[in-house]
């Protein structure tokens, strides 16, 4: 059970999730916070935050990847940041189940709690999915892929088997969102740039990108000629796009598509949706049909005024649309996540001292997707902008919202070093199986 408070004790504020919100959110409080007036504890997994727009370009070569996340203990200096799972949601009791990284249980007391665990990969019943597929949504999945294509593309240039080879120079991609197309997008050029500058007896021809999306259009978020120029420029640079195309078996590698495509590839990155994270379900707080927390515009849980929450894990209404759609909710995105955070914490202190809060209201500035190096699509302000423009507008958009500036510097002298000396693109293959030459020394 968890411990009661004391009267005399500060107000307990447990925030669960170190992501987009639940980083900002925990600045915020404890730029606010008087000296005694709360105290703050942050529970995630991981103990850093990932700024996800930048997993592609960090898979890519084109960013340092321990730039893209925020080290949690480093930003939160006056919150105590806890490196464990969350299991269950008790609020009648006012108890939370975790999971610590040593593996033992332990239950957590609060007065007020922020639900602010995210999203997580939407795994379909599709047979050879889970063994073969590469989810792309941290950072540690993006290194993995970066080291798995290098590795890839060493095992072409050596193998004497034919169709090995073509094996080896397949990869594919499911899902046509902006995770789904970024990544293509960087990894394809990142591929490119390797067997044109250090793989002389593979060319560009032989390698084969596969695109798969099951609704008929990329990229829902912008407008459809957007979506539909997107594709044109993936065409060019010889990627194979199936629309209207679901993936019907990914076994030992054997990708079967409904439209009765079929091929052989060790690459199957799998960028097909989201979901809240089922710890939710867990809980005896009110979800909706998508499983999200069900939440007021002012973003406290509906019927508990005492838990909050914002993001992927949140229904919150968008007031931005409700006189089209009284039943829209906030997208799943960057864009409203942090800026649902930064009121957040705001709405926490004011009800905190006797106000009330303030409901969330922000119209969508639109999208920006990169296409690769000086490539890209935004739909944004209104205007359509496509290319060498777009690509810049993407990252000065990203660059400006990356936390810390310790972590935009960082990044900017990336790309200022990646211009001068061009990107890197060895492979680190024994990261992703570091033990595997101890143990072979070990049996000789």
């Amino acid at each position: 059970m968890a411990a009661a408070k004391s009267k005399s004790e500060p107000t307990r504020i447990l925030v669960l999730g170190g992501g987009y919100v639940g980083l900002y959110t925990a600045y915020g409080l404890q730029k606010m916070l008087r000296a005694n007036e709360a105290s703050v504890t942050v529970v995630d997994p991981q103990p850093h935050m990932t700024y996800a727009p930048f997993l592609p370009e960090a898979a890519a070569g084109a960013i340092e990847p321990r730039h893209v996340v925020v080290p949690l203990r480093r930003v939160l200096k006056r919150c105590h940041v806890l490196t464990a799972r969350v299991t269950k949601i008790e609020n009648e009791k006012k108890s939370v189940t975790v999971e610590a990284a040593d593996g033992h249980i332990e239950q957590l007391g609060y007065d007020i709690l922020v639900v602010a665990l995210g999203a997580v990969a939407r795994i379909l019943p599709i047979p050879g999915l889970v063994e073969e597929g590469i989810a792309f949504k941290t950072i540690g999945e993006a290194i993995y892929l970066r080291n798995h294509i290098m590795t890839k593309l060493d095992e072409a240039a050596s193998t004497l088997d034919p169709e090995l080879r073509k094996r080896l120079l397949t990869f594919t991609v499911v899902g046509g969102g902006f995770a789904g197309i970024e990544a293509l997008a960087e990894l394809e050029d990142m591929t490119r740039f390797a067997v044109e500058n250090y793989y002389p007896n593979i060319k560009v021809s032989d390698i084969r990108w596969v695109l798969v999306e099951a609704a008929g259009r990329i990229l829902p978020e912008v407008r459809e000629t957007l979506g539909v120029y997107t594709v044109e420029q993936l065409e060019k640079r010889g990627i194979e796009v199936y629309l209207s195309t679901a993936a019907k078996s990914f076994e030992n590698g054997h990708v079967v598509l409904s439209d009765g495509t079929e091929f052989d590839t060790d690459t199957i990155i799998w960028t097909a949706g989201v979901k809240a994270n089922p710890v939710l379900a867990n809980s005896d707080l009110p979800l909706d049909k998508r499983g999200r927390l069900e939440a007021t515009a002012a973003m406290q849980v509906v019927g508990h005024p005492d838990v909050w929450t914002a993001g992927d894990n949140a229904a919150i209404p968008d007031l931005s649309r409700t006189e089209e759609d009284p039943t829209a909710t906030c997208p799943p995105n960057a864009q409203h996540a942090v800026r649902q955070a930064r009121l957040l914490a705001k709405n926490i202190i004011k009800v905190m001292r006797g106000g009330k809060p303030k409901d969330y209201y922000h119209k969508n500035l639109g999208a920006v997707a990169s296409l690769g190096l000086h490539k890209g699509v935004a739909d944004a302000l209104n205007l359509k902008i496509k290319g060498f423009p777009a690509w810049l507008f993407h990252r000065a958009y990203h660059l400006k919202a990356m936390p810390t500036w310790n972590r935009r510097i960082r990044i900017l002298f990336d790309w200022i070093l990646g211009g001068l000396f061009r990107r890197e693109v060895i492979s680190l293959g024994q990261i992703n199986n570091p033990k595997d030459e101890f143990t072979r020394v070990s049996k000789s």
